[in-house]
């Protein structure tokens, strides 16, 4: 699909997308080369990282691509400044990396929710903090855009990443108040059922039940995100900022697929297709 931006329009930038390997961050980091940018991926599986390398490196994308986990504050100084030393101080960060899975919530064991807190909501902050105190505030210049999740109604299913990626919406608020001052904007999007790798991972069953309760009724594409993406951190969007953009077909505004029991009915709530 031809993008619908003007050649260069992100000349001169230095963008970091985390979770770069594959899926939604991939697609960004791609179009954020074509469009000029010099990009820095990172991602905790080293496979997913080489391939999305070479698939970039092919494309003619300044890059750095690093193995690295945001839940590690020393990993992720490392990255912030192995980008620096290598393409200069980053003025767009993506905090794309997370992960979690479909569960109800009497089901969540305490590890499963502090893994999925630590990644979606810690390492979010972590890799935040590193990139503003080191390239972003001493510049008085960023972009700052972070992927949640539809969190509008709450997120039945996903208690776990519905708290954190709240969390991490109520931060996009806070910081775009503090670090006005510093010319820094901080904005969110959330994106509905996005048909990537990572959605293969969950049951059909609950994908299907998903695009049937969607208003447009069918999925999105990581290059839709993308697209969206880049306007939110062109200087097109300069004056936006605090604000969480959905992308999801209207979903959150309706397409429930939490099954809610009948009265008396003591089974436990449960999502279609998982035990």
């Amino acid at each position: 699909m031809p993008s619908i931006y003007r050649s260069g329009l992100l000349d001169g930038h230095v963008a970091i997308v985390t979770g770069g390997g594959s899926g939604i961050g991939l697609s960004m980091a791609r179009l954020f080369g074509e469009l000029g940018a010099s990009v820095a991926i990172c991602g905790r599986n080293p496979d997913k990282i080489e391939r999305a390398k070479t698939e970039l490196e092919r494309a003619n994308v300044k890059l750095v691509a690093e193995v690295c986990d945001i839940r590690d504050v020393d990993q992720i100084a490392r990255f912030v400044d192995r980008t620096r030393d290598a393409l200069g101080p980053a003025t767009i960060l993506v905090n794309n990396a997370g992960g979690q899975f479909p569960t109800a919530a009497e089901n969540l064991s305490p590890r499963g929710w502090e893994a999925v807190i630590r990644n979606n909501l810690n390492g979010t902050f972590f890799v935040t903090h590193a990139v503003a105190t080191k390239h972003m505030i001493p510049r008085k210049k960023g972009r700052i855009l972070n992927i949640i999740a539809n969190v509008a109604r709450g997120f039945p299913g996903m208690v776990h990443t519905g708290a954190a990626r709240a969390g991490v919406e109520n931060m996009t608020k806070t910081l775009a108040v503090e670090w006005a001052q510093h010319n820094i904007q901080v904005n969110a999007i959330a994106p509905g059922i996005i048909r990537t790798t990572g959605t293969d991972q969950y049951p059909p069953e609950l994908v299907e039940m998903s695009r049937q309760r969607t208003p447009a009724k069918r999925l999105g594409s990581p290059e839709e995100v993308a697209d969206l993406a880049a306007y939110m951190v062109s200087d097109a969007a300069s004056y936006v900022t605090g604000e969480t953009w959905y992308i999801d077909g209207g979903a959150h505004l309706w397409g429930d697929t939490w099954v809610i029991p009948e009265p008396g009915d003591f089974a436990p709530a449960t999502i279609p297709g998982v035990p």
